[in-house]
């Protein structure tokens, strides 16, 4: 086409063709051929006696994707809420998408991680099991989530590694009647995705990352979209005590649309095609969370700009306890690669 002609026909086309405006169920497609809906419940560090009650809300209110982990602890739970909306007919098991993850002491034990998940959730299957992390820790330990040496050092597991895990999620898809229809991993920097492509079959199908303007890992971002691993973004907000709120560029953008900070910062995810986690378990909050917009190219230009001045330079995976259920960095171990 005559470049001309592009740029007429592109300046005259409508907002809501260019940026049409996302929902909380918008399909986002997988390398699987699934999709997975653009906005999900997170519920890590929702408390015993909380998490029930927000999944049953959020599910009322019309969330279809849930995120869950075994060391959260909470699945318990979260299986009670599921079998709840179930059984009262308020949605089908098909028309939800569960996520778990494979915790760093059951590396050497990918199908007993798998079935304790399965069996706390009360599912025959998940839609995606995520590798937590890609450090694999002493299954036999002093502690079963956070075993520790003597020197409180963290019990590293240095007989396998985590391509060697990688291979043991890959039969969970391998099999005739699988009980996981996607695997993919979490928190993966660049380097550590080289190396796990370097000796995988099955492209893993989502990275789950910190993610937010301050800290847009585009690297980590760019890398994925080229080799069809979908980003879903944890902790979209900021971490805990972050000044995202209150950056000069969310709220300019944020006063421009008439909608909230928080609406900015997880509408910023779906603007990059990646499915974004909410974690509430206030029900006014999690109704507020599904109210998403439409970004344009200038919203996107203030929210990016962000980084440039005030995010964090480099991803170094420290944050290892801050938001990812782990409360220290495992000596010894170098996460960024």
């Amino acid at each position: 086409m005559n470049p001309s002609l592009a740029k007429f026909m592109l300046a005259r086309t409508p907002k809501s063709i260019l940026h049409p405006t996302p929902t909380m169920n918008t399909e986002l497609k997988l390398n699987t051929g699934n999709s997975i809906p653009a906005l999900g419940l997170g519920t890590w560090q929702s408390a015993p006696g909380e998490v029930k009650k927000a999944v049953v809300h959020a599910i009322e209110a019309g969330y279809r994707h849930i995120d869950c982990a075994y060391c959260y602890q909470n699945e318990d739970e979260v299986g009670e809420a599921l079998q709840d909306v179930i059984s009262r007919g308020i949605v089908k098991r098909e028309d939800l998408f569960i996520t778990s993850k494979l915790w760093c002491t059951f590396h050497t034990r990918v199908e007993e991680g798998l079935q304790k998940s399965l069996d706390l959730l009360k599912l025959d299957y998940l839609d995606l099991y995520l590798m937590h992390w890609p450090v694999p820790m002493n299954p036999n330990g002093n502690h079963p989530l956070f075993p520790k040496l003597a020197d409180g050092s963290r019990d590293i597991d240095h007989s396998t590694n985590h391509t060697e895990t990688w291979k043991r999620l890959e039969k969970l898809v391998q099999t005739s009647s699988p009980k996981v229809k996607a695997i993919g991993v979490a928190n993966y920097s660049v380097k550590y995705l080289e190396k796990l492509l370097a000796k995988a079959d099955v492209v893993p199908a989502v990275n789950q990352i910190e993610n937010h303007p301050y800290l847009p890992q585009q690297e980590v971002v760019d890398f994925c979209k080229e080799k069809g691993i979908h980003i879903t973004a944890y902790s979209p907000l900021g971490s805990t005590g972050s000044p995202l709120f209150k950056e000069e560029g969310v709220q300019e953008v944020g006063k421009n649309h008439g909608v909230s900070a928080a609406t900015v910062l997880l509408s910023y995810h779906l603007a990059r095609n990646s499915s974004v986690l909410a974690k509430s378990v206030t029900s006014s909050r999690i109704d507020e969370n599904r109210k998403l917009i439409a970004l344009d190219d200038s919203d996107m230009e203030k929210l990016e700009g962000i980084h440039t001045t005030k995010g964090l330079t480099r991803f170094v995976y420290p944050p290892f306890g801050v938001n990812a259920g782990f409360p220290d960095k495992p000596d010894g171990v170098d996460l960024s690669g």
